[in-house]
């Protein structure tokens, strides 16, 4: 007789803006990661994955929070996070970042090998083929620049949709160029930063969508003020309230659905 296989033990990196401004992300996201057959575990030691600091130079503090990122998760059978960036950051830069601490360096590339964004997670990792959702509406998809340029993550989140009831996916042209969001890159030129912003809720426009979908919030938030400053009705959401059946609430930019 054997044994059953246990549940991979999963432990959600929430991410700052699903924590503070989209929490019902990361309840799709844990909705998600059980459906597939997974537990869930979400560490309350948990802290910014420290990108920013990153991305400014601040080495010292990036360092300080990759560490804490790493006890706080290592535990576990995966790291997994509804964001493209946050988990490159997890999966791509804790290793360079702790290069010259062997102890940590060895931690830092143990914790790399698990880590994955979520979308990639559900369809490469744990294949999830029976989705139980539905959206009525057509869709367009934005690739945040992180989850495809650092993780590869294009046909995932696509061939998730497609197993949504009544919702019809069509491409946006462009649909691979960068939103002008970038992290601090719109606090520091923020003049094209919104010209960026403009061209693709232009092209969100050109789609005929009523809905966009995407796996970076920064992203999200960033479209979703350029569209309604546009006075253009699109619905914005992160993809896993779609494909979590949970896309019934206020969308991005309506209001904080706390």
């Amino acid at each position: 007789m054997f044994a059953p296989t246990p549940k991979p033990r999963v432990g959600l990196f929430h991410t700052c803006l699903v924590d503070f401004y989209r929490p019902s992300v990361g309840f799709a996201a844990v909705q998600l990661l059980e459906q597939s057959g997974c537990t869930v575990e979400v560490p309350a030691e948990q802290t910014c994955c420290g990108q920013p600091a990153f991305n400014s130079g601040a080495i010292g503090q990036a360092r300080a929070l990759a560490r804490q990122v790493i006890e706080a998760f290592e535990r576990f059978d995966y790291v997994v996070g509804p964001s493209g960036s946050c988990m490159a950051q997890l999966k791509l830069h804790y290793p360079e970042l702790l290069a010259d601490d062997p102890a940590w360096h060895a931690r830092a590339q143990a914790l790399a090998e698990r880590c994955f964004e979520l979308v990639s997670f559900l369809a490469d990792v744990r294949g999830l083929d029976s989705l139980r959702a539905r959206y009525a509406g057509t869709a367009t998809y934005h690739d945040s620049c992180s989850g495809l340029r650092e993780l590869g993550i294009q046909r995932q989140p696509r061939r998730l949709l497609d197993q949504v009831e009544g919702l019809t996916l069509t491409e946006m042209p462009e649909a691979q160029t960068c939103c002008g969001f970038g992290g601090t890159f719109c606090v520091k030129y923020p003049d094209i930063s919104a010209r960026m912003a403009r061209e693709k809720a232009t092209n969100i426009r050109t789609s005929g969508a009523d809905t966009l979908l995407g796996g970076d919030i920064g992203c999200l938030l960033n479209i979703s003020g350029r569209l309604s400053r546009l006075g253009m009705d699109v619905r914005v959401y992160h993809v896993a309230e779609v494909l979590a059946g949970m896309a019934d609430g206020p969308a991005i930019g309506e209001g904080n659905p706390r």
